[in-house]
């Protein structure tokens, strides 16, 4: 089979302090701290065999991912800018639909020529956190295209336990190739509703409602957010193209805040002002950037308001404790989708067209021509969603 493969080289920086379990794991908690000189190339791998729990799928779409993004591009001393939990090298690609071929002899919830979707966050279900019921902080967690081989190429072998049928999304377009493109944003879309309904908490229907970014993270907290009965959905983005799609997905207002910068405007005022002075309800940050985006939402949160942290960032912010104290505010960090019903709910929610995360897909590539996509993505941050389509 072929599999878009990185690799780069394992160098800490000088003033990382590599933790034992770094040692002995060879993955990197912080991998932008570690990893340098990162290499994509799509390489002939041989064909996965299932184990006993496993599944062989053969892939049919995989989203580009931010993080693929980020594996791609480096800081001025080569190392790459994701900064999170890494193991290289690993097959890309975690944003997934597909057909079951194969299944171990332990498999029963699955069978051969069902078409799913996966989690990508591989939790243990032994650790402390995965039995108090909170497996994206498995202790011993594991990654597809992360860690261990993804889904960037002809084929998957993951446990059956991380499967989800999609015959329902299947039955709701009259077009099988729409559907596995719709299927392949589940995950995506369930990093989103995680943050934003799990983590946070939801809001009620009505209210105000900012969402900072407008990549796949985004356009799917703008289709959750409208879906869940937002009355005001604004969002911030710097991407032309990206701004017309998050109006497809749902947002009444979209603005670039780099544009707003030039002409002087304040986006906390913008903000108080479409909210009529009442501020966000939640506000889900998505950019990674921050810096700019944190000092935004303090100043313009309702009473009671949240800020969502799901956007990635290897940089700490100031934030004045004061603002979430006199408007009886909170801050979540929220990671990963798996648990708590996210699947299947993002899955119900596709299958009954309240949400149509196909409207995000701006092009379609081969595997071949993965790491060109890649550094387009890289260079021009115009697009939507990139899928790129196997077999």
């Amino acid at each position: 089979m072929k599999g878009l493969v990185l690799n780069a080289q394992w160098q800490p920086r000088a003033d990382y302090v590599v933790s034992d379990f770094e040692k002995d794991s060879g993955k990197a908690v912080t991998g932008s701290s570690v990893w340098r000189n990162p290499a994509m190339e799509v390489k002939t791998l041989d064909d996965p065999t299932p184990g006993p729990d496993d599944v062989v799928i053969r892939i049919n779409y995989c989203g580009v991912c931010g993080s693929d993004v980020h594996f791609y591009e480096t800081d001025e001393d080569g190392y790459m800018l994701y900064p999170g939990l890494t193991k290289f090298p690993s097959v890309l690609g975690h944003e997934l639909s597909g057909e079951i071929i194969d299944a171990g002899t332990n498999v029963t919830d699955v069978r051969r020529g069902d078409f799913v979707t996966c989690e990508e966050m591989i939790w243990c279900g032994h650790c402390v956190p995965c039995r108090n019921g909170y497996p994206n902080h498995c202790v011993n967690l594991e990654e597809i295209g992360f860690t261990i081989n993804g889904a960037f190429a002809d084929y998957l072998v993951i446990n059956a336990k991380f499967c989800w049928p999609i015959d329902s999304i299947l039955e709701r377009y009259s077009d099988r190739e729409q559907a596995l493109q719709a299927a392949a944003f589940c995950e995506p879309t369930s990093v989103a509703y995680n943050g934003m309904f799990i983590r946070g908490g939801g809001f009620k229907p009505g209210a105000n409602v900012v969402v900072y970014g407008a990549g796949p993270i985004g356009l799917a907290a703008i289709a959750l957010a409208r879906a869940a009965g937002a009355a005001k959905l604004l969002a911030f983005e710097v991407s032309g193209e990206r701004r017309e799609l998050a109006k497809k997905l749902g947002a009444d207002e979209v603005f670039d805040p780099d544009e707003l910068a030039k002409s002087g405007t304040n986006a906390t005022d913008l903000i108080m002002d479409r909210t009529r002075g009442d501020g966000a309800d939640m506000h889900v940050e998505a950019a990674g950037v921050m810096d700019r985006t944190v000092p935004v939402m303090e100043s313009s949160l309702a009473i009671n308001g949240k800020i969502i942290i799901i956007g990635r960032a290897a940089n700490r912010v100031p934030i004045y404790l004061e603002n979430l104290q006199v408007r009886r505010s909170q801050v979540y960090g929220a990671q990963g989708h798996s648990g708590h019903a996210v699947f299947p709910s993002v899955i119900r929610l596709m299958a009954s067209g309240r949400i149509d995360m196909t409207k995000a897909v701006t092009s379609v590539h081969k595997l071949d021509e993965a790491v060109s996509a890649i550094a387009r993505l890289s260079k021009y941050r115009a697009d939507g969603k990139i899928q790129i389509r196997m077999n």
